[in-house]
């Protein structure tokens, strides 16, 4: 027990052993020496005593701690681990710092406060959540994140044991561990799975919990309650299960206690409505809730806890009719105790008749009055032969009445609690659960003997001894695991083994058997079994013992202490039995909840009964087994074995998992808020075994210090030479020069381990040298401020003469500079003047330069013009006239060859009849000819109408250019009258002379009469004067009067301004501040509307996936969508919510829906059809292609057949206007009858559908025969042609054959073709089939293009025929009232494209023009510049105009552009794919201009706003911003992506505003922009949503920047020591915190500042608003400020004097990243200003008044409670520090009292500053935008 001698030195301070405070300190006055038997001690009271040794032992008393050990968070890292140092601790945390948490190694030890504390919100179990258990203030929720995390982590499950006597604080504790688990996990499924659990806790504390004298809530019942979670370990449910349940209290309670919660609530309710049939009154009224004498609680309103009891029913699920019966069963028990049983006689009792409670008890438990009066006085006596009725006396009657009303709470409280499992019971697969153990009150007697302990007692006290005993193993395992981890020599640690004592209990005749034993005698009473324990233990166990003075009772050695059991009523509770004839009446009840209550085992299965659970595991039940014959009660289970069972699968369910401890501790039995009594504390510390805990780790190393730490701490004691590169080998060499003694300290693979005191005793060498430094320093320091004070005043009076000698030369330069700046000005000042004259003259010289030559300029313009037309005259007046010689050349020539070969050909014509065969030949290929010159007539007419159109369209050009030249005669006609008009003007010069003249003659009398009038004026002003004089002395008399009163005024007014100014400025702040209230409120509705839009969308897909998964297969789609689907694919995946919501509401309205689908068909039938016909058209189109080179002669044939075809396909376009007409027929009846019932039959619209539909029937089938009709002509035309080619081709060789036969037989033939006859005809039949080949090529090109454009066209038609069915899919799905409005939107949307067309050609036209003009204007120039050439050269003017003329480049002018891009419906998503959903931001931010889409998608929606499509504007938009979420969806964590499109979405936004037309935002455009203007819609509802959308995109950027940033706050800001050296590691305990020195993977202050520069850097390149930027920056640096000083508010550890330097210059590192960025004036320095205060709160003095008044006033920014708890917590890391007084803090305290502030101890994290987007027009031009071809946005077109 004691430590080193050398130890005890004076001044040492140790513990000595007291009777009132058990243990109290003192300090050495002499040295102790080896021998001495007594020690000399002076107490903290100044008295000096001597403390006597015990001669046997020698122990010296205990060593205390250092003072900076005191107070610590883990009492392992106390130096000195014994009791009076545990206990110390405790106090002083729990007394000064109001600290209730702290650690014993693996225990959690909790102190009952006894007052509501501000740490368990949810910002607590925020700043706990994620964190490692040593690094923040121990807690329960450390506890319960701890287990969170090896559940995850090892994959292992997980139980958290919460003991402790009654009052202590167990169910509170177990309460606060499950809402942690259900506030950060959440649920899996959408029932809210962690609400529930939670509101168990209400149900359970009704019908379990009751006041007692210790605890006014507590429990009366054991309960284990598992939470499942998922493979995502998130609760999907929970299971309870219960022990031993205080059924006794239900029918008796001491003095004041109170029976169960739910009996009083019931009662306090009686008087509402729904509670009178229970005919309920005052507790007081009633036995069984009167006994206490106490039936209120203080602060508890029994009314209110019964709706929260109700609500957590309904949220259980459990209805309101089943809630009524079991609040039929409760008041029936409370009348059942009010059931008065008189005595009849000495063996027999009666009850009186007509008994109210009675009555009222069957009344509502539905059983009949008689039989209930019957066996409650009576019982039934079997034996082998005979039943027997046996009335019962008073007070057996009694008891069993109170034993039925015991079974049937029994009954009812098993029945709440399975179905409180049912509701928690989910059909998630469980994957791993965490256990919560709230094991009693336990401890109650422990600790003190008790005459009354009876059976209930003795099993509480059984579970503890098992529960001890596996907590004595599972710290002894961890310890020993820690030693072999570390490699350190294991001794065996001698530990209480209470195994002994459980063997006792439960053991081969133990205590238990026997009593089972003797519950099975016929004859068994507790007297016979209290010998039977004599006889058996009394000698063979030495834990066993009998009382002296009594007979019935035993004693038996506890792991605590003593306990004495009375034997009275353990048989009769551990057989807990029941009147089996009251068990049948309540079974033979009318009322169902009552009979399922009372139903057998195997019908009805309780929640804590043997039910097979999930994984395999049991649950585990205190009821009996009665899979057999319930009525055998030799095999009915007794209490004690069904307990043992119970308590047996608790322990192997604990055993499988990992545990963990809490141990809280009840400091006083007075329930005084924060009052400690040692007495108590010490007694439960002892038995919950937390000082066995510090014995195990104080036999061994418990002192334990990482190499790195040992280092960092114990630096100070190193020499320079000692440091090597290698940190364990220089901590070895230190230690073996510091401790000489090597047993002190072992050396592990990561750790240092030291004996008890060791640490201490290195505290005190550290000390000393740093006391040492101090001295030096003092010294260095004094100098300095001494040298510093002298410099300071040497410097000032150097100061003083510069600025003299400064003053001086500035006196002297400032003359210089006047006389130099006024020779300046006279210089410029004359320079000046003869610069404005000379301007004037040249300005004069150069006006008339410029009329002269543009009047010289016009004339030669004329001239040459004039010139130009004459030689274009000259030029077609001689064509004309070559041509008609030529033609009149051509005509007699030919007439000439006709006329002789005419006479040839009769000459020969007369020779050849007698000799030809066949004249018919001739006649036919003279037809043939005759034929084919009437084609070649045809063509050439057409030529003539072409020239005659080339003709028509020269004069028009000639007759613009006569207009022009007419024009510009007007503008000389008007030069001229401007001419004569001058004239006129020098005519009218000389009559004003005239009246100048006459104006000097008046002059001249004016004056006259003027020196008159000043003559008179004078004597006037004379007069005048002396009254002056006069009224100035008045005045001056006055003016003193008016002084005096404006003064008053004055001060007034200045009051009244000051007392205005201030009520504006608290009035512009209330204002402001109820702004950011509000638009906070509305931004956070934002994101819970956000955060339920993602909840729907993810319930969306899961139904979506179940809906697959349940039916396989394709799905049927609507007619109109899947006709449509081509063209509207968009749809289906952004506007699927809103069309398919206005589809089901409006497809039962308005029309006949089928009868329109019919009608859809068949024109879709009529289309296919018409594509059938074109097909073959084109079939046979080829086929006569590939047949057109064997004869020519088939064109005439072919061009019948293709003007039949042309005009068939002429018929088949007008069917389709026919169509097109008869739907716009349609559309405007059921316009014009768009009330309710027009699709009815009979309505006219019904009518005209149905005509409709009659026609196109009718068409149909004439369609068909014609269609057969034309195949048939067509085939029988194809063979014909063949046939007559042939036969033309063969007869043709024919006559030739016959021909050279005739004249090689005959020579005499000769003379036919003697003069060439022969020869010229057939030359000119070989011109004749050139020339037609010729015709027919060009024709055939013709035709080729006439059939590509009427392809186009029929495509078109095509598309138009869809558009209108579409349209009018569309039309018949809108409501009535919408339907006008949308044809007449879809006729001007048809009228604006029409006219943008007709706009189109007439700018072509317009650029043709200009073109010419400018054309034109270089001919001319080049006209002027040839003149000379051609005078000189002699050239004509036609052979200049021949001359060749090099194209001239006309580039296109910027302003044609309008800023507009154009694109496709069927692109609208392609354009989003690409520029949104696949766009990545990085290469767009580094290649791209910044908001290039933002652009990009306005100047698209200004395109749909120029054509005034509503449609395509709203789809665009709703497009856009659903795209935009669907991608922050996807990609929300990435923090590139959200500031890219919150970058581009407000400058989509400042786009909609500065383009709306509105003046308040044009007024910052140019002209140009104010051009591009919206002109057809107003979208200020839009710019709305997309705000909206702005602020999600703002909040999911904050939420990602905080993902990012918060690993590295705490560690950077609070851990990691920026300044090297300043603050040193304390000694930590078992739970070790994260080191603070700089790993390689640890974050620094410079991570935080990179990634601050990161942030702030991609913003820059995305383009974001430089307000925006700073509102960013705002809210990180608030991020990083509520971290820091939440974690500092909960670790002790942190709230030091070096910590606080360590924090300001962190702070002074930031400002200075803001200054680098210029963000001082964002408001991101005022964030931190609670951590500067909190940081200089840390290191400011804390002693005096004066110091207190200074930190309240330094201190605004931090609430009351953050700097009492930083007071608190403040804890000295050197002995030159101090704590902070008590007293002190009570100072604070009332100066700050009046202070009106929110009592919350932590800063929300979560906070969001409300963003706005303060308008930022952009100067870049529209026009001027470049698309880049990388975005793949080659189908927008530039308007």
């Amino acid at each position: 027990m004691a430590a080193s001698e050398e130890l005890y030195t004076k001044c040492a301070r140790v513990w000595i052993p007291d009777v009132e405070e058990v243990w109290k300190s003192a300090e050495l006055t002499k040295d102790y020496k080896s021998g001495d038997v007594s020690l000399q001690l002076m107490l903290e009271d100044g008295k000096n005593i001597e403390h006597k040794l015990d001669p046997k032992t020698k122990n010296l008393p205990y060593l205390r701690n250092p003072d900076i050990l005191v107070g610590e968070n883990d009492l392992t890292a106390l130096s000195y681990l014994h009791e009076p140092a545990v206990l110390h601790n405790l106090k002083v945390r729990f007394i000064d710092s109001k600290l209730i948490y702290t650690y014993c190694g693996i225990v959690l030890v909790a102190i009952n406060p006894y007052e509501t504390l501000p740490i368990y919100g949810t910002d607590i179990i925020n700043a706990y959540s994620g964190q490692n258990m040593g690094d923040m203030d121990p807690h329960i929720f450390a506890v319960a994140e701890e287990a969170y995390k090896q559940m995850a982590r090892d994959e292992r499950n997980q139980s958290i044991i919460v003991s402790g006597e009654s009052g202590a604080g167990k169910t509170v504790s177990a309460k606060y561990a499950m809402r942690y688990f259900a506030t950060v996990s959440g649920s899996a499924s959408e029932a809210n799975v962690e609400e529930k659990v939670l509101a168990s806790n209400p149900i359970m504390e009704a019908i379990g919990n009751a006041k007692t004298t210790r605890n006014d809530n507590s429990s009366r019942f054991g309960k284990y309650i598992e939470i499942g979670f998922d493979n995502r370990y998130r609760i999907i449910g929970a299971n309870m299960r219960t022990y031993l349940l205080e059924k006794s209290r239900v029918v008796f309670q001491a003095d004041e206690e109170r029976n169960y919660h739910i009996f009083y609530q019931l009662c306090a309710s009686a008087h509402l409505p729904e509670f009178k049939a229970l005919k309920l009154s005052n507790a007081n009224d009633f036995l069984y809730t009167r006994q206490g004498r106490s039936p209120v609680i203080d602060g508890v309103d029994d009314t209110k806890e019964l709706c929260t009891t109700r609500n957590a029913f309904s949220l259980l699920g459990i209805n309101e009719s089943y809630q009524m019966g079991l609040f039929q069963v409760l008041a029936a028990i409370l009348h059942l105790g009010n059931v008065e049983i008189k005595d009849r006689d000495a063996d027999s009792s009666v009850i009186p008749p007509n008994n109210r409670h009675l009555m009222a008890f069957c009344e509502l438990v539905g059983v009949t009055y008689q039989d209930m009066s019957q066996w409650l006085c009576h019982r039934k006596l079997k034996t082998a032969t005979e039943t027997y009725i046996k009335p019962l006396p008073r007070l057996q009657a009694t008891n069993a009445r109170d034993a039925l009303s015991k079974h049937i709470y029994a009954k009812l409280f098993n029945w709440i609690v399975e179905h409180v499992n049912k509701a928690l019971v989910t059909n998630v697969k469980q994957h791993s659960f965490i256990g919560v153990l709230d094991i009693y009150g336990f401890l109650a007697s422990f600790f003190r003997w008790i005459c009354l302990s009876f059976f209930e007692q003795f099993c509480i006290n059984y579970a503890n001894e098992k529960l001890q005993q596996q907590f004595n193993m599972h710290v002894f395992k961890l310890e020993q695991e820690e030693y072999m981890k570390e490699q350190i020599p294991w001794t065996l640690i001698d530990f209480y083994d209470n195994q002994p004592c459980i063997n006792l209990i439960e053991a081969k005749m133990g205590i238990l058997d026997l009593l089972d034993e003797e519950c099975r005698m016929p004859k068994g009473s507790d007297d016979s079994w209290a010998q039977k324990l004599y006889n058996t233990h009394l000698k063979t166990c030495s834990l066993f013992e009998k009382p002296r003075m009594s007979n019935r009772a035993f004693i038996i050695q506890h792991f605590a202490d003593k306990v004495e059991y009375q034997c009275d009523g353990f048989l009769e509770k551990n057989k807990d039995t029941v009147n089996e004839e009251q068990i049948n009446v309540m079974k033979a009840s009318k009322f169902n909840l009552l009979v399922e209550l009372f139903q057998d085992e195997e019908k009805a299965t309780s929640p804590t009964g043997q039910v097979q659970g999930t994984g395999g595991r049991t649950r585990l039940s205190i009821k009996p087994d009665k899979s057999r014959d319930t009525s055998s009660k030799e095999h009915k289970k007794t209490v004690g074995c069904q307990f043992r069972n119970s308590l047996q699968k608790l322990m192997d369910t604990l055993n499988a998992t990992t545990p963990h401890y809490v141990r809280c501790i009840k400091p006083n039995d007075f329930k005084l808020a924060f009052s400690f009594d040692p007495k108590r504390a010490v007694q439960q510390l002892r038995a919950c075994g937390v000082l066995e805990t510090i014995r195990i780790s104080a036999a061994g190393f418990p002192s334990r210090w990482t190499y790195q730490e040992f280092f960092s701490r114990y630096r100070v004691l190193m020499k320079q030479k000692d440091v090597l590169a290698d940190k364990k080998l220089t901590c070895k060499n230190v230690l073996e020069k510091l401790v000489q003694d090597q047993d002190k300290y072992q050396f592990g693979k990561t750790k240092i381990f030291f004996r008890a005191g060791q640490v201490a005793y290195l505290e005190k060498l550290r000390a000393d040298k740093l006391r040492a430094a101090c001295i030096r320093i003092q010294k260095t320091i004094r100098c300095w401020l001494a040298r510093k004070k002298y410099l300071r005043k040497r410097s000032a009076a150097i100061t003083i003469q510069r600025f003299t000698r400064g003053y001086q030369a500035r006196c002297l330069a400032k003359f210089l500079r006047r006389t130099q700046a006024a020779t300046i000005i006279q210089k410029y000042q004359r320079m000046y003047v003869e610069r404005k004259r000379y301007k004037q003259k040249q300005a004069a010289a150069l006006a008339m330069q410029t009329i002269l030559r543009a009047y010289m300029a016009r004339q030669k313009y004329q001239a040459l013009l004039r010139e130009h037309k004459a030689v274009i005259i000259q030029k077609h007046i001689r064509g004309w006239l070559a041509r008609c010689w030529y033609k009149r050349c051509l005509e007699a020539i030919v007439y000439l060859q006709c006329c002789i070969r005419r006479m040839r050909a009769k000459r020969e014509l007369k020779k050849l009849k007698i000799e030809a065969r066949s004249v018919e030949h001739f006649k036919k290929l003279n037809k043939g000819m005759e034929n084919k010159i009437m084609q070649l007539q045809r063509k050439i007419d057409e030529q003539s109408k072409e020239n005659r159109l080339v003709n028509e369209r020269l004069v028009g050009l000639e007759s613009s250019y006569t207009v022009e030249s007419e024009r510009m005669r007007g503008e000389l006609n008007r030069l001229r009258g401007v001419e004569e008009d001058a004239k006129n003007k020098a005519n009218q010069v000389s009559s004003l002379l005239e009246e100048l003249e006459r104006l000097k003659k008046e002059l001249s009398a004016t004056q006259q009469e003027k020196k008159t009038i000043e003559d008179w004026a004078q004597s006037y002003r004379d007069e005048m004067e002396k009254m002056v004089a006069e009224l100035k002395h008045q005045n001056g008399l006055l003016k003193k009067e008016k002084d005096d009163l404006n003064r008053l005024i004055q001060e007034q007014s200045q009051q009244m301004t000051e007392k205005m100014t201030r009520a504006i400025a608290e009035e512009t702040q209330q204002l402001e501040t109820d702004l950011n209230e509000e638009r906070s409120r509305y931004q956070n509705l934002l994101s819970e509307h956000l955060r339920l839009e993602e909840k729907y969308d993810d319930l969306k897909e899961e139904m979506a996936l179940s809906s697959n998964v349940s039916k396989p297969g394709h799905r049927r789609t609507d007619s109109t969508h899947s006709s449509n689907e081509s063209e509207y694919t968009y749809n289906s995946e952004y506007a699927e919510l809103e069309d398919g919501t206005r589809g089901r509401e409006d497809v039962t309205r308005g029309i006949d829906t089928s009868l329109t689908l019919k009608l859809q068909k068949r024109v879709t039938e009529l289309e296919q059809d018409k594509q059938l016909l074109r097909n073959e058209l084109e079939n046979r189109e080829e086929q006569l292609q590939r047949a057109s080179y064997i004869n020519v002669f088939s064109f005439q044939a072919r061009g019948a057949e293709l003007e039949y075809e042309s005009l068939k396909r002429q018929e088949l376009e007008s069917e389709n206007k026919k169509l097109k007409h008869d739907l716009e027929e349609m559309r405007k009846s059921l316009l014009g009858n768009a009330a309710t019932g027009a699709g009815a039959p009979g309505s006219p619209a019904y009518k005209v559908l149905l005509e409709q539909l009659n026609a196109s029937c009718e068409e149909l089938e004439v369609r068909k025969e014609e269609v057969l009709i034309l195949r048939s002509q067509l085939v029988s035309q194809k063979e014909a042609m063949h046939h007559k080619v042939a036969l033309d081709i063969l007869y043709f060789v024919h006559i030739q054959l016959e021909k050279n036969k005739h004249v090689s037989a005959a020579p005499d033939l000769r003379k036919l073709n003697e003069d060439g006859e022969l020869w010229l005809v057939n030359q000119g039949l070989k011109e004749t089939i050139r020339l037609l080949e010729h015709q027919l090529q060009t024709q055939r090109r013709t035709y080729d293009n006439e059939v590509e454009s009427l392809r186009s066209e029929l495509q078109n038609v095509k598309e138009e025929n869809n558009r209108q069915q579409q349209l009018l899919a569309q039309n018949l799905q809108l409501p009535p009232e919408a339907r006008i409005e949308a044809s007449l939107q879809h006729e001007i949307t048809r009228l604006t494209n029409e006219n943008l067309d007709l706009m189109e050609q007439l700018e072509k036209q317009d650029r043709t023009i200009r073109k010419l003009k400018k054309q034109l204007k270089v001919y001319s120039k080049r006209i002027g510049e040839m003149g000379a050439g051609q005078t000189e050269g002699q050239t004509s003017p036609g052979q200049m105009v021949d001359e060749p003329i090099h194209p001239v480049n006309i580039p296109r002018r910027e302003k044609d552009f309008q800023g507009m891009l154009e694109y496709k419906k069927e692109d609208e998503m392609k354009l989003v794919k690409n520029l949104i959903l696949e766009l990545k931001p990085r290469g767009v931010a580094v290649n791209l201009i910044p908001g290039l889409p933002a652009y990009i998608l306005f100047m698209c929606l200004r395109h749909a706003d120029y054509v005034n499509d509503d449609q395509k504007v709203r789809t665009l938009l709703t497009s856009t911003i659903n795209s935009i979420k669907k991608i922050l969806k996807k990609r929300g964590d990435d923090f590139e992506t959200v500031s890219f499109w919150l970058a581009n979405t407000c400058r989509f936004l400042h786009c909609l505003k500065q383009y709306s037309g509105d003046e308040q935002f044009m007024k910052h455009n140019t002209s140009r922009q104010n051009e591009h203007c919206l002109s057809n819609f107003d979208l200020a509802e839009y710019r709305q949503v997309i705000s909206d959308l702005a602020i999600q995109i703002y909040q999911q950027l904050i939420k990602c920047m905080e993902n990012i940033l918060q690993p590295m706050i705490v560690s950077g800001m609070l851990e990691h020591e920026t300044i090297q050296g300043v603050s040193g590691v304390k000694p930590t305990g078992l739970r070790k915190r994260t080191s603070s020195i700089a790993d390689e993977g640890t974050y620094t202050l410079d991570s935080i500042l990179r990634q601050l520069s990161a942030f702030h850097s991609t913003m820059c390149q995305h383009g974001t608003d430089p307000e925006l930027i700073k509102q960013v920056v705002k809210q990180q640096f608030y991020i990083i400020g509520a971290v820091t000083l939440n974690n500092l508010l909960l670790r002790k550890d942190m709230c030091s004097w070096s910590k606080g330097m360590q924090i300001r210059y962190n702070v002074s590192q930031l400002e200075e990243w803001l200054r680098d960025k210029g963000l001082m004036t964002c408001g991101a320095k005022e964030t931190l200003e609670p951590l500067i205060q909190a940081a200089q709160l840390l290191q400011v003095k804390k002693k005096t008044d004066e110091d207190a008044e200074a930190i309240c006033s330094m201190c605004h920014a931090l609430t009351t409670a953050q700097i009492v708890k930083v007071l608190n917590l403040y804890t000295p890391v050197n002995e030159f520090e101090e704590r902070v007084s008590v007293a002190f803090i009570r100072t604070i305290q009332t100066r700050l009292r009046d202070r009106c502030e929110s009592p919350q101890l932590l800063m929300d994290t979560k906070m969001i500053y409300p963003v706005t987007f303060p308008f930022n027009p952009s100067c870049l031009a529209l026009e001027t935008i470049q698309i880049p071809s990388s975005l793949n946005l080659a189908f927008l077109t530039r308007v």
